[in-house]
């Protein structure tokens, strides 16, 4: 047994148990295979979201992660309030730890394993905290054998200061110099350079679900891992973006892709996630989900935004952009359209639809006035007694060229209890009037 969860652990099953023991004990005990690549890349992942914290972050294999914090500690308020805060964001990863800080990177590792949440400062004498440790964390990133390991348990050295406070001439002739040298390491004594990790230009990250899921509601749960990931990932580049890509994996079918439009550039979480769960409300699975794959490029600079005394004025603009990604994301990209002018002086020709955002083509200008609710279909009117006309005619005579020519008197009329009306009169057979929009 390598790990065991909370629930196995009441039972009784601990690390490092034989397997058959294991299922003596809790015979339901559900057993999965250890993937050495799945914790490789579950690593490499902590270490993109780590990058919020410090640019400095090294890969401590198989299962620790380095984080140089002295150029972060004032932005973040000491080394404790650091750590409080990085062990306050590991559960939205779905993640434990154990976390600890010290001078040296091989110390706080060792910190980690044994005494967690320490917190040791650099003062004079700082090293002898090591010394109570016990000498199997001489494993943990050292270099030293369990051939070596077993050694020192002959002579008695249970602790790291016993192997400390051994000659090292002695040591070394034993074939357990590096004994020495991870000691020397830890203490500071030597030096210990570590390559930093370069997170990748493109955002990739893959969660497999415990079991195949059937409905939409638990994807988000899922959903919500892999973005907290995506933006501590953009938070690291100091970038933003305006798309990314959430792909559902089936066993027996093509995946389903939804494509997350954010509006403007940004890496706002909450924003995130109200779009995924609007994609997903308006979704129908063709298939069971077996796994969930998060997608981003393009991430590009974002600058942070300042504070402004009398509000965000860009504040109701990003509201209309978000209104608009919900709409698009619950009724689908087609369902939303924007109306741009065009070159027409029949009314019903007058505009077309378009994508929202999308640069309208210059028209010229309308030479009278314009109700905003034009009818679809102009409406004829019995009479025009009940209406007093306000101004006009106003002459539109085109189509000639494409079969649908008109010849009509546009007026502005005021009705007794509706408002403002657009109406015309027909000028070809069989005439009359009819109202073709509504001013207000």
């Amino acid at each position: 047994m390598v790990a065991a969860t909370a629930a196995a652990r009441s039972r009784g099953v601990v690390a490092g148990a034989p397997l058959a023991g294991a299922l003596a004990v809790a015979p339901e005990l559900r057993l999965a295979p250890r993937d050495l690549a799945l914790e490789a890349a579950t690593l490499a992942e902590l270490a993109a979201w780590a990058g919020q914290f410090t640019p400095c972050v090294s890969l401590d294999p198989p299962h620790a992660l380095v984080l140089e914090v002295s150029t972060s500690l004032r932005l973040f308020g000491g080394p404790e309030a650091l750590r409080a805060r990085i062990a306050a964001a590991l559960p939205a990863l779905g993640l434990t730890a154990t976390l600890a800080a010290a001078p040296t990177p091989l110390a706080a590792r060792w910190l980690a394993r044994a005494d967690p949440g320490a917190v040791v400062h650099a003062a004079p004498g700082w090293a002898r905290r090591l010394d109570a440790l016990p000498v199997e964390l001489l494993a943990e990133g050292g270099g030293v054998s369990d051939a070596t390991l077993e050694l020192l348990r002959g002579i008695g050295a249970r602790r790291l200061g016993d192997a400390a406070r051994l000659p090292r001439d002695g040591l070394a002739r034993r074939q357990a110099g590096a004994v020495s040298d991870a000691l020397a390491r830890a203490r500071g004594e030597l030096p210990d350079p570590r390559a930093w990790f370069e997170p990748p230009e493109r955002y990739a990250a893959r969660l497999v679900l415990p079991a195949a899921v059937e409905s939409t509601e638990p994807l988000l749960f899922a959903a919500r891992r892999l973005l907290t990931g995506l933006t501590a990932w953009l938070a690291a580049r100091h970038a933003g973006l305006d798309r990314c890509r959430l792909h559902l994996e089936h066993e027996a079918h093509p995946e389903t892709v939804l494509e997350i439009v954010t509006g403007k550039p940004g890496r706002d979480e909450a924003r995130l996630t109200l779009l995924v769960r609007e994609h997903l409300a308006a979704l129908a699975l063709p298939a069971p989900v077996e796994a969930l794959r998060l997608t981003a490029d393009a991430a590009a600079p974002l600058a942070p935004a300042s504070g402004d005394l009398f509000g965000d004025p860009a504040a109701a603009r990003d509201g209309a952009n978000l209104l608009l990604e919900r709409l698009r994301a619950r009724l689908g990209t087609r369902a939303v359209q924007t109306v741009h002018p065009w070159p027409d002086h029949r009314p019903e020709r007058a505009w077309q639809s378009a994508v929202p955002g999308a640069r309208p083509r210059a028209a010229p200008s309308c030479p009278g006035p314009r109700p905003l609710w034009l009818l679809h279909t102009p409406r004829a009117l019995d009479s025009i007694g009940g209406l007093t006309l306000l101004c006009g005619p106003e002459r539109i005579e085109a189509g000639w060229w494409d079969g649908a020519d008109v010849r009509r008197d546009y007026y502005v009329a005021r009705a007794a209890r509706a408002g403002i009306w657009w109406v015309f009169e027909q000028l070809d057979p069989p005439g009359g009037w009819y109202v073709h929009g509504f001013f207000g």
